[in-house]
Order: C-alpha cells, then structure tokens, then sequence
C-alpha cells in the first residue's frame, strides 16, 4: 500500500470518527477550512448553545465533503455561498443577478431537503485589488480603468492563484469582458494566499483576492470596482436541513438574525482579527456575538 493510499484512509477514518461523536449532539454544525467558514460555524455553534440547544461543531471540511455530509443527514446546518453551489454543485454557469442565484439555488436545494434561510449582506467572491499607496494607479477606480491603461501600453504585474487561470470562467473570459489582454510574463501564479503578500510587498502591482479577506483592509488595499459585473456572486447564506428546521422552526428565526447582521464590512473586520491579529476563532465570534446582542 502506497503512502498516499494509506493517507488516505488515515483521513477517512479520522473524518468518520469525528462525524460519529457529532453525532452524539442534537444538532451538528457544519464549516469548511478556512478562517470565514470556521468563524462562521464557531459562531452559529456558540449562538445555538447559548439558548439551550445541544450542539456539536464538525469544521474543517471541504466543500463536497461538507455538501455530502449535509445531504446524509450527517450535518443540520452550514453556511453555504451562493455561486459555490449553483457553479459547483448545480453546475450552472449562467450569469445571473444576485437574487437570480439566491432563488435559484434556495429552489433546486428544497428539492433535495435543504432551505436556504436569509442571505446575508456578505458576498465572498473574486476580485482584483491594488494598494492604495501605489502611486502609478491613483486613478484607477474599476477594472474599466485597468484594462484602459493595459490597453495603453502600460505593463502591470498580476498575482494569481493558480487555479484562475485554467477556469472556463476564469482569466480568459475576464480579458475578453473587459477587452484587454495581461502580457504572459506578468501574470504571476501562486498559491491563493500568497497574492496578498506578493501584492504587499510590491513583488505585484494587481493581485486576486476573495473580497471579504481581512487582509485587504489590513494591508491598506482597494478593491476595483467590477463594472461589468464579471464574478458571480457568493452571497453567504446559512442554509439547514428541511426536516431538522421543521423540528426545531426557532432556529432559523436564529440564524436569520444572525445572517442580518453579516456584511462585507463586518466579516472582513473578522477575518483580520484572525488572519491578521492572530486571535482565536472562538474567542472572535464570541465578542461579536456579545456586541451584536445575539448572546
């Protein structure tokens, strides 16, 4: 058996372990791996137990791991974006409104025994940033203005994930949209979050990010403005099982109040507090759960 093979298994075992005392509560709340998601399950598993509900946190998943755990019933509720699941798991790549995604996603999701409750005013998708003390890009407000200026002559370093891009919605239709072309060389690609340093230390002059990332604000960055409307939204929306909503209704009046206070602003300030100040994910989304007056 190959080292791998048995990694493998190692992280099955490990991950139906955990899901098995999960079970053990009443309620189990999902979350991905990343510093948004374990906030946001941290939070919700806080908020629960504080009125009394027997909860358990299962985080640290990737998004089908998760979306499977959820549709076996293995997972009552998570917070789930909107183009993750209408691209990913609907495989829809139409362009859609924001509440186009919403209602199409809520609809096609009730048909397999999920609600999707109030969307948030938080959208995580994609976006291009620069710094605001760059000198050479005082003027440009959109990435109208950034592909005027590539379109000039003018040579700007892009900082890339490395999966933008390769996606059939990713770099290419975005040069095509906006009618401009990055020259090969200055199309940087790195792991997603080493473009917020590359960018930071002026190794880049543009850099791809997630719009909701506490390193933009931390960073001193500005985001252009997608007048074209190119990214999908990722609206953040606590979605639950049917018949557990069904059995416990005051939950989603819950969540929705939670959901209500979430925006780009706030959750950004979050994620900063943790990528940033290197405070503790419990301890983070217990004091906005105190402010906010939800605990």
């Amino acid at each position: 058996m190959s080292i791998k093979t048995k990694l493998l298994g190692l992280t099955a075992v490990v991950i139906s372990s955990f899901i098995f005392s999960a079970q053990a509560a009443e309620l189990v709340v999902g979350g991905k791996g990343y510093t948004e998601q374990l906030l946001l399950a941290s939070m919700t598993e806080q908020l629960l137990a504080d009125r009394g509900y027997d909860v358990e946190k299962l985080d640290g998943m990737g998004s089908m791991v998760l979306r499977k755990a959820q549709l076996n019933k293995q997972v009552d509720m998570y917070w789930e974006y909107t183009g993750t699941s209408l691209r990913n798991y609907h495989k829809i790549k139409d362009k859609m409104s924001k509440q186009q995604a919403y209602d199409t996603v809520k609809k096609l999701d009730l048909q397999q025994g999920l609600v999707w409750l109030n969307p948030s005013k938080a959208n995580n998708t994609y976006a291009l940033a620069i710094r605001n003390d760059d000198p050479n890009l005082t003027d440009i407000k959109s990435l109208s203005d950034m592909a005027a200026m590539i379109r000039d002559g003018k040579r700007l370093k892009f900082a890339t994930d490395i999966l933008f891009p390769v996606l059939q919605d990713g770099l290419k239709p975005f040069q095509k949209t906006y009618g401009f072309k990055f020259k090969r060389l200055d199309v940087k690609k790195m792991e997603a979050g080493l473009t917020y340093q590359a960018l930071k230390l002026k190794d880049v002059d543009i850099a791809l990010v997630y719009s909701t990332d506490g390193r933009i604000g931390a960073f001193n960055f500005r985001i252009l403005k997608d007048d074209k409307s190119f990214f999908p939204d990722y609206s953040i929306v606590p979605v639950i099982r049917k018949d557990t909503l069904a059995k416990h209704p005051k939950i989603g009046e819950l969540l929705n109040q939670l959901s209500a206070k979430l925006n780009d602003q706030s959750i950004s300030n979050l994620n900063a507090q943790v990528d940033v100040d290197k405070k503790s994910i419990e301890n983070v989304a217990a004091v906005f759960l105190k402010k906010q007056g939800l605990i």
